[in-house]
């Protein structure tokens, strides 16, 4: 696990984005397709990239130690928590098309527990910046490795990215799966396929 991983995350907070440099770039980009940025369909094209790129991309400016908060909680449990299907929307930083999809979160607390709402948070945090998905598998699991200290955590996230699906080879049902896992999930296989064998289930068979 990386040293100091909380202090990393906190030292990528920025002030707000550039929405001037952003708007000239992207007049720039359109004339240079042969468009004309003034005319009426595109006249304010730049101004909403700019705010989309200020909302897609957040994750910058997120402040860790706010986001956690006071939800963590002393508790005597031992077992295995697992939150599944987060829904997530990240952007490819090859070619700045979006992928999306869901994350599967499992931790094995050691005295400690987070508050529901903080995990899909977290998630959110890594996915709205420029990303590929191994490394935002990987970060999950360090963030919550460090935040909490628990026994083991594991993460699974499951992309559908539209730089395959509509340029390139254009497989548009092709998804790509990644994990990363830590303590007893990456030392114990029984811990690892009992996580494995949650995730797999549909919520109906859990009801």
């Amino acid at each position: 696990m990386p040293t100091d991983n909380l202090n990393a995350v906190a030292q990528l907070i920025h002030g707000a984005i550039d929405h001037g440099r952003i708007k000239n770039a992207i007049h720039d980009i359109l004339e240079s397709m042969g468009e004309n940025p003034d005319r009426q369909g595109l006249k304010d094209t730049p101004t909403r990239i700019a705010r989309m790129y200020a909302e897609m991309l957040d994750g910058y400016r997120a402040d860790p130690t706010t986001l956690i908060n006071d939800a963590l909680f002393d508790i005597t449990y031992d077992e295995m928590v697992i939150i599944k299907d987060i829904e997530f929307a990240s952007m490819c930083e090859h070619h700045l098309l979006p992928f999306f999809g869901r994350a599967h979160v499992a931790y094995i607390p050691r005295g400690k527990v987070i508050g529901l709402s903080k995990i899909p948070r977290i998630v959110d945090m890594f996915a709205h910046r420029l990303q590929m998905q191994e490394r935002l598998t990987r970060q999950i699991t360090d963030f919550l490795d460090e935040a909490l200290d628990p026994q083991g955590v594991a993460v699974v996230v499951e992309g559908l990215h539209l730089c395959t699906m509509i340029r390139g080879v254009r497989k548009t049902d092709s998804r790509m799966v990644t994990s990363a896992m830590s303590g007893g999930f990456l030392k114990d296989p029984r811990t690892r396929a009992e996580f494995m064998e949650h995730i797999g289930r549909s919520s109906s068979d859990m009801l």
